[in-house]
């Protein structure tokens, strides 16, 4: 039966081509998922290593918390420079070097642009070049180290895209306005490995000190020991000279607390992979539809297989094998086109302003096992219903026209159970989303297993809706078309179990798709309200990528300045209260200026009387944690210091979310326990209220803080909005595959049923139809099931954001239609029928009558 099974293959090797494509993208998602990330990884681990590759011990400054990568980013607190005498005096240190570095480096083109724009971190070192430098990451590739307070070596990757050279000026700003610099040298590092999207600057320890204020400071201390000595022993003597600030490390426990920061890669993989597994999910479908189809077109076949004593064993073997030969097949040719698919995720992800680190290209060896069962086993599995059904031919069909195949003895039985797994669906579907009683776990689980019994269920009864929808969605073909546009629409409902088939591979893709555009629209539209409810002021300044920090310099600079009647800045960070760590805000008095909230309790007042010992918050943050007027609250800052705060007030915060975290502070506060502030946003104020000359001057005012952008409150929500359009951009591209693979599944079916249709076609053609005719009917057939699928996906997807967008209303989420993008879903269907009708039509058009009239 081997033998039979790789003659079929070989018999029809087109078909089995459009078989194996449905895995082969779903394979290539897989992989290159894998690729990305573990090159990713590697890409830090190895900056990492190579940062601490001399190094026996680090010391490093230690946060009194830490947020577990969740809310705002919690900075490390620095220890007195007089740490390093102390460790290179101890008998065990054979050499310690201390430094300081930023993340909030920004390099300034002559043009007063910034270089570092974006998401990637904009960092800076210290280095003395004066001594030795055996922890010194970095390799001059041109110049010299600097080594004054007016010198800086930058990264080759700046210097290489501004055309900048040793000599040449360029703009530093960190926390204050913008200074020039003279490049002294040109970097790289030293590790082969891309650093992305990061710039770095590298400058004199004095200079890193006074830029970074870090001034008698130190971030980290680098040690290496004496030849012979025990790093525990020296660590343990090192730790008896330590502030209560700083801790020490080996290079290997570095490296992993350093690794903490990267979950966010974890999240990518794990991202890409559900995607990657909603496009093997969708060529399961089309792989278990096309062997249907197969299957019922090689009856005479089997029953010749049965006649000359092939057991029913051996038939589904044969069927088994051709399916497991494909898919493996597939897998491979995924596997390596994975390789191919990492670069364009990667590129995909640079255009959203994700540029990452990456060592070496990484091709795991469980990348290629997890592919190729993926792969094969999903193909194999596809097969098994269809090949039971290869064992049912009756040896008799090899001499009979027209035989079908039997039903199963169980077909009774599929109404009844197709209901019930839709309901089961749509129970377990809504448990996940609206039951309030279950810890996140198992809702998640039920709300995952619900929506993969939802497409099953939609798909088993969407075989009673195929008539009355080919009718609905088959009248303008019907209308237009003439008598290709009516045979097209009887087609399409000729086999309704095989066209449901065919249009849920189709509906899953749109289903998602629909869900993510109507979640983002519930995200967008209350942004939208709680932004002109709480912006009352004219302007905002933020920095250019809306979500990162600017320095309060920026803000602070503005008061006094002409055009500015009122500059109110909303301070951000991280502390520890009632339990658990928050985000926390700061601002001014005249908060109530700029914003407005409905106060609950307390008024505009609360603000200038928040001083050092008081805080407000929102209703339900104070609802649930029994807070009243007056309820004192322990808080704890990073740096370990503590201070004791009273509630003054409390506001109703809107649905869409406020600026503001759980607990809102004074920023005189917030300034004695943050040594470098910075501001979220500075809200403004000016005399003339929204104009261009109001804008013009506020520019100006802002022109030597490079990262700082002025706006108004319709492009603050525009600029706040950008992200989540990116976001929504890459899972429509991503989610595309998916259609992709539904689009080969509707060619599949189509290119089959010409084959089935071969006669008939040729009774047309006989009777007077032309080529142009044919073409029309097959291509309207292809857009009445893409229609069907678009109409059962967008209807799963409405169901599905009602759902969530219900259970997650107090998170300010609402469920709101984007009308005009389901239009463009039902266009992008239209097109999706005409491209899988390409193929099929011109084999159909291309047909012989004489031959089609004798085929069998």
């Amino acid at each position: 039966m081997l033998a039979v099974a790789l003659k079929g293959l070989a018999a029809r090797k087109f078909r089995a081509s459009l078989i194996g494509l449905a895995i082969v993208l779903g394979v290539a998602m897989i992989s290159g998922t894998y690729v990305l990330t573990d090159t990713i990884n590697n890409g830090f681990n190895t900056i990492f290593k190579t940062s601490y590759r001399n190094a026996d011990l680090i010391i490093s400054g230690k946060a009194a918390f830490s947020n577990g990568g969740n809310g705002n980013t919690i900075q490390n607190p620095t220890f007195p420079d007089t740490v390093l005498p102390k460790v290179r005096a101890l008998p065990d240190v054979g050499f310690a070097a201390g430094s300081v570095q930023s993340d909030t480096v920004k390099l300034v083109s002559p043009n007063g642009k910034l270089i570092s724009a974006g998401n990637a971190p904009s960092l800076g070192f210290s280095l003395d070049p004066k001594t030795d430098m055996r922890f010194n990451p970095a390799k001059l590739v041109s110049g010299s180290w600097a080594s004054g307070p007016k010198q800086v070596v930058i990264d080759k990757t700046t210097a290489d895209k501004k055309n900048l050279k040793p000599g040449d000026h360029i703009g530093v700003q960190v926390y204050g306005p913008i200074e020039s610099f003279e490049i002294s040298g040109v970097a790289k590092y030293s590790a082969n490995v891309s650093l992305g999207g990061v710039t770095f600057a590298i400058f004199d320890q004095p200079t890193a000190q006074r830029l970074f204020q870090k001034t008698g400071q130190l971030d980290a201390i680098q040690v290496q020991s004496k030849a012979g000595v025990p790093t525990t022993r020296l660590a343990a003597e090192i730790k008896a000279l330590l502030p209560p600030t700083a801790t020490v490390r080996n290079a290997a426990a570095q490296v992993k607390e350093d690794k903490k920061d990267l979950g966010f890669v974890t999240v990518i993989k794990y991202a890409l992979l559900a995607f990657a597994g909603i496009a093997v999910f969708v060529g399961a479908f089309v792989i278990a539809n096309t062997l249907g189809i197969t299957i019922a077109q090689r009856m005479r076949e089997f029953a010749t297989l049965r006649t000359i004593g092939a057991s029913r064993r051996q038939v589904l073997w044969s069927v088994l094998v051709e399916a497991l030969i494909i898919g493996l097949t597939a897998s491979v040719v995924g596997l390596f086109l994975g390789l191919l698919l990492a670069k364009g995720l990667n590129r995909l992800f640079v255009a959203i302003g994700i540029n990452l680190p990456q060592g070496a290209t990484i091709f795991a060896t469980r990348t290629i096992v997890v592919s190729l069962l993926v792969g094969t086993l999903i193909t194999v599995l596809a097969s098994l219903r269809p090949a039971r059904r290869a064992t049912r031919v009756p040896p008799i069909a090899a001499v009979r026209e027209g035989s079908v195949l039997p039903v199963s003895r169980f077909a009774r039985y599929g109404p009844l159970t197709s209901l019930i797994v839709l309901v089961v669906a749509i129970g377990l579907v809504s448990l996940g989303s609206l039951a309030s009683g279950l810890a996140t776990g198992p809702r998640l689980l039920a709300l995952g297993l619900g929506v993969l019994l939802l497409f099953f269920g939609v798909s088993l009864n969407a075989s009673r809706v195929v008539r009355p929808l080919s009718n609905i969605l088959g009248w303008p073909a019907r209308e237009i078309g003439g008598a290709p546009g009516i045979l097209a629409r009887d087609n399409a409902s000729r086999n309704p179990a095989r066209t449901a088939s065919t249009a849920s591979a189709l509906m899953i893709g749109l289903a998602l798709v629909t869900f993510v555009a109507l979640f983002a629209q519930g995200l967008r539209a209350p942004f939208e309200d709680a932004v002109n409810k709480l912006f009352v002021g004219d302007y905002a300044i933020t920095s250019s990528s809306s979500f990162a920090p600017i320095s309060a310099s920026a803000g602070a600079s503005l008061e006094g300045k002409p055009g500015v009647t009122v500059a109110s800045p909303i301070r951000a960070g991280s502390a520890r209260f009632l339990g658990s760590v928050h985000d926390i805000s700061a601002v001014d008095r005249n908060l109530p200026q700029v914003i407005h909230l409905d106060w609950r309790l307390g008024n505009n007042s609360v603000p200038g009387r928040l001083g050092t010992t008081g805080f407000f918050t929102d209703t339900d943050y104070a609802k649930k944690h029994h807070l009243h007027a007056g309820t004192p609250v322990v808080v704890q800052f990073p740096s370990g210091q503590t201070a004791n705060v009273r509630l003054l007030g409390t506001y109703k915060k809107p649905k869409g979310g406020s600026p503001f975290g759980d607990m809102i502070l004074s920023t005189t506060l917030f300034d004695r326990h943050y040594p470098r502030p910075q501001d979220q946003m500075v809200l403004i104020n000016t005399p003339g209220g929204v104009n261009d000359a109001s804008t013009q001057t506020l520019k100006n005012d802002v022109r030597g803080f490079a990262d700082a952008k002025v706006q108004t409150r319709d492009q603050f929500k525009k600029n706040f909005e950008k992200p989540i359009n990116q976001l929504l951009n890459l899972l429509y591209v991503l989610l595309a595959l998916s259609v992709v693979v539904s689009l080969l599944g509707i060619v599949n079916t189509l290119v089959l049923t010409v084959y089935e249709r071969t006669r008939e076609i040729g009774m047309l053609r006989a009777v007077g139809m032309t080529r142009r005719q044919v073409r029309m009917m097959i291509r309207y057939e292809s857009i009445v099931t893409a229609l069907m699928g678009a109409a059962l996906g967008i209807g799963v997807g409405i169901f599905l954001a009602l759902l969530i967008t219900h259970a997650l209303s107090s998170q300010g989420i609402v469920f709101a239609v984007p009308y005009l993008q389901l239009v463009y879903f039902v266009a992008a269907a239209i097109v999706v029928g005409l491209l899988a009708a390409i193929l099929p039509a011109r084999r159909a058009a291309r047909l012989n009558v004489l031959e089609a009239l004798q085929y069998e």
